[in-house]
């Protein structure tokens, strides 16, 4: 389902304008992006949480050149579903 599908379905479940639910979809993911890069985690209850993962420095390789490069600890953003929301799926996928 992509971005355009989710909203049309929000508009047509809520009867709510296209123009007006997108600008409420693109807040909700600039305000979630904002928050994660200020290092702040989003929990949502009953459906998960959107939370910094921090890798460690590590040494890849590149096959092609036959070489070690050095892979320098950062973070990634990374969503963890609630356990609800784990069920829900597990139980109704089709």
């Amino acid at each position: 389902m992509t971005k355009a599908e989710v909203i049309a379905e929000i508009a047509n479940e809520t009867g709510v304008g296209r123009v007006a639910v997108k600008e409420t979809v693109e807040a909700f993911m600039d305000s979630i992006k904002e928050s994660l890069i200020r290092g702040e985690n989003v929990y949502l209850r009953g459906f998960g949480s959107f939370i910094i993962k921090k890798r460690a420095k590590k040494t890849g390789r590149i096959i092609s050149k036959n070489t070690s490069v050095i892979i320098p600890a950062h973070n990634i953003p990374a969503f963890k579903p609630a356990k609800i929301f784990t069920d829900e799926v597990k139980t109704k996928v089709r």
